[in-house]
């Protein structure tokens, strides 16, 4: 017999954090993101070009719904998210 307030769900705040396509295109667009930047202002302007480029990919799988990163890491077996189908 169950006690009064316990469920077989388990409580979401122990369930393990899995890496899935979606937060793995942010990590990776905020990885980028941040190496351009440093790389802009340590060594050259020119590598903010690597921070427009994120910049504009994320506005195209924005808009179109494809994301080029989160076809790669389909292939690669990453679980896919709700975002990229």
């Amino acid at each position: 017999m169950q006690s009064l307030g316990t469920t077989d769900r388990p409580d979401p705040r122990h369930e393990e954090k899995i890496m899935n396509i979606d937060r793995a295109v942010m990590a990776l667009a905020g990885t980028l993101t941040m190496v351009g930047t440093i790389l802009a202002v340590t060594l050259s302007p020119w590598w903010l070009l690597l921070t427009g480029f994120v910049g504009l990919n994320l506005l195209q799988a924005s808009i179109t719904g494809f994301c080029p990163a989160a076809s790669i890491l389909s292939r690669l077996g990453v679980q896919r998210g709700c975002a990229f189908r």
